[in-house]
């Protein structure tokens, strides 16, 4: 019975990948008819510089979001940790927030910031016009950096939370030791907080990766003329999903599958080691 109930939930997590990833293959546009294989699509999926522009677009954007993120949330889950029960309490739940938030009002209110900054920028230069400085600043914000500060703001919450647990559970007196044994508060937090927070902290770039490459509607809302993968692919649905775009997804999927395997892989050889370590 539990054999047949994994089968089932496992079917229902990866047969409609393993359909797209057989359909990606078909020689024909047909959503419904396997009509024969062919790698066609994946040969016209690295020719079609739309869908590729989009990609580097959701790579580089997430890459940079993550990374800002995970600096930002960490150093913010550090400061909360060191406040008092109650007042840490309050942040934390004003942090959890945004993740329970509808993304929806995410996106608007931040299109609304961005759209009240738009306006300040064009009042600036009107002053500026008025004094005579012959300064003009830009006013086209939406672009690549709403782009970048929506995603950061989206992907804060996930990091604080991420790395919240791990140092609350990290034993104080280490850092209170390495400070007695004569570092400063930096060395100590380089050589001694760091290292033991770092699996929360790398779990939190992967998180917010993922989400950043994934999101559809924080983008749609800030993106202004540019398109992320998410967004081309939505243009491309409005009226018929091209196999390239199966392709391309099945090729993200082994990817992302490829990395987790050989990150467990990492994990169970550096477990065993410890664990022949200790025995001897």
């Amino acid at each position: 019975m539990q054999k047949a109930y994994l089968c089932l939930i496992f079917s229902f997590f990866y047969l409609p990948i393993a359909v797209m990833a057989a359909f990606s293959f078909n020689e024909s546009k047909s959503r419904t008819v396997f009509t024969g294989f062919t790698f066609k699509w994946y040969v016209d999926l690295f020719h079609n510089q739309r869908i590729l522009d989009a990609l580097w677009l959701s790579l580089g954007l997430a890459v940079v979001a993550a990374t800002i993120a995970t600096i930002v949330g960490t150093m913010a889950a550090i400061g909360i940790n060191a406040m008092r029960k109650t007042p840490r309490a309050i942040i934390n739940n004003i942090s959890y927030l945004p993740v329970v938030n509808p993304e929806i009002i995410t996106g608007v209110s931040l299109m609304l910031l961005f759209v009240v900054g738009k306006q300040g920028l064009t009042n600036l230069n009107g002053w500026f016009s008025q004094m005579g400085w012959g300064i003009r600043v830009p006013e086209e914000i939406f672009g690549l950096p709403t782009l970048v500060i929506a995603h950061v703001t989206f992907c804060l919450p996930y990091v604080i939370f991420n790395v919240s647990p791990k140092l609350r559970q990290m034993d104080i007196r280490l850092y209170e030791a390495a400070l007695d044994l004569g570092c400063n508060p930096r060395q100590a937090f380089f050589k001694v907080v760091l290292p033991e927070i770092t699996p929360a902290v790398l779990s939190a770039f992967l998180i917010s990766l993922t989400y950043s490459i994934d999101d559809f509607i924080i983008s749609y809302f800030s993106s202004g003329n540019m398109q992320t993968l998410p967004i081309s692919i939505y243009s491309m649905t409005r009226r018929k999903v091209s196999p390239e775009v199966y392709a391309l997804s099945t090729v993200m999927f082994l990817v992302i599958l490829s990395i987790i395997l050989i990150t467990n892989a990492a994990d169970s050889r550096q477990y065993k080691k410890e664990q022949r370590g200790d025995k001897a």
